[in-house]
């Protein structure tokens, strides 16, 4: 291992990333945040070794092309760093303003979205999504009988508005079963905005049986797409044009959207052509692929820079350098628990180390400590992407941490424990 961190650091340095003690590139002019006045705040200078390492180490032992970090402590911007290759086929290293498409870390946005328009009194959340969607009016609930077969009855409860945000819908992901049920789903938001326009996509969901009873369990799933139709419906325009608006143009985020130009595409990074852990050829479909919707499930692209500011801006309560995106309580109400005691908690099964976390309005939140996997504090919140993009904001350490990689296999769910455990471990108290 030792041999492989040498040759990752040699590659590392002779792409140009001559730090400061702080962890920065050198060309710090384009930094997102505020640099941090005092190299290293918050870490120690072994820790931000280490934390150099193991991206060192993944590269050299190809279980990742590359990937940006940027970590936020007090408000200013700790580490801001491009590890190995933008595209590693190509031989092109990574830089901090390489783009990625964020998968379900989309979701986050199309929450905070919905919530804007919640705070204008125009999405409340304890109503049923038939108001602005008639298809979901009258919904059936699946039930599969010890033979497999599948019956339905009427759902007892509408969908929610907070249904969708807190994925108690039961809108499933076709993906992630193999249920008479699922069977009726597209496997996953990007798949879908593939092959269906938004009323399509709408009445195909509406005419599934639901997986659960609406507000009884939570379960992964088209929540936050529906989200994201409803705020087009409520503003009249495409999601990418709501966000636009309420969120990017607010937050400084001028590398986030749903239709990548053309002229950006030289910037979007690649995975490795090969899985790492099944040896079979991986790509990522939504990089050549055309959506039909904005899916505010998974289809937006970003940079590590854009999306630390939009971290930030939920740490601090909904603001960033003076604009205002929400209140300081609706984002206290967005990170708290909401799912209550008659509500089957299944966060802990989507991936290791969600035990001991709830869910908020789009992000998981820590509700203990010591039963989950992943270090943090309780409070903290987080949502990541397949293509092994990663968040999560923690108010008692003041910190926000953004990894933009593309990994789209199963390694991804290990470079998140991996990543926590050699952050938290960096930190001075």
């Amino acid at each position: 291992m030792k041999k492989f961190q040498q040759i990752g650091l040699a590659a590392a340095l002779s792409f140009g990333l001559m730090t400061t003690g702080a962890g920065f590139a050198a060309d710090t002019s384009k930094a997102p945040l505020p640099l941090s006045s005092t190299p290293g705040q918050g870490f120690t200078q072994e820790g931000l070794k280490r934390i150099d390492a193991f991206f060192a180490d993944q590269i050299a032992a190809n279980n990742m092309p590359g990937a940006v970090l940027a970590v936020a402590k007090n408000g200013k911007l700790v580490i801001f760093k491009p590890y190995g290759y933008l595209d590693k086929a190509n031989n092109k290293p990574m830089t901090t303003d390489a783009i990625f498409n964020l998968a379900s870390m989309t979701k986050v946005m199309a929450a905070v979205g919905g919530l804007t328009f919640y705070e204008e009194g125009k999405l409340p959340l304890n109503a049923p999504i038939s108001n602005w969607l008639p298809q979901f009016k009258d919904m059936k609930v699946g039930k599969i009988d010890a033979d497999g077969n599948l019956t339905t009855v009427s759902a007892k409860n509408p969908i929610t508005v907070q249904d969708l945000m807190r994925h108690t819908n039961g809108l499933t992901y076709g993906g992630r079963g193999a249920t008479p049920v699922h069977k009726f789903y597209p496997a996953g938001s990007a798949p879908a905005a593939v092959q269906y326009n938004a009323q399509e996509f709408i009445d195909k969901l509406a005419s599934a049986p639901l997986l659960y009873e609406p507000g009884t369990a939570w379960d992964y799933g088209f929540g936050l797409d529906v989200l994201g139709i409803i705020e087009e419906k409520i503003a009249g325009k495409p999601l990418g044009a709501v966000m636009q608006e309420r969120i990017w143009n607010k937050v400084g985020m001028p590398n986030t959207t749903f239709d990548l130009a053309e002229k950006d595409r030289a910037r979007l990074a690649q995975p490795l052509p090969i899985d790492p852990l099944t040896g079979k050829p991986q790509k990522v479909d939504i990089h050549t692929q055309k959506v039909k919707f904005d899916c505010g499930g998974s289809c937006a692209y970003s940079t590590a820079g854009d999306y630390i500011r939009f971290g930030q801006m939920l740490l601090n309560g909904g603001s960033l350098e003076g604009k205002k995106v929400l209140g300081p309580q609706t984002v206290a109400f967005m990170t708290s628990n909401h799912l209550n005691k008659d509500i089957k908690n299944n966060v802990g099964g989507t991936e290791p180390g969600r035990v001991g976390y709830g869910f908020g309005l789009g992000v998981a939140v820590r509700t203990d400590r010591g039963l989950s996997a992943i270090n943090g504090n309780v409070g903290d919140f987080t949502w990541n992407g397949a293509y092994g993009t990663i968040f999560w904001a923690d108010p008692k350490e003041q910190m926000v941490v953004v990894m933009m990689g593309v990994a789209p296999g199963e390694i991804r769910k290990v470079h998140r424990e991996q990543l926590n455990a050699v952050i938290y471990g960096a930190l001075e108290k």
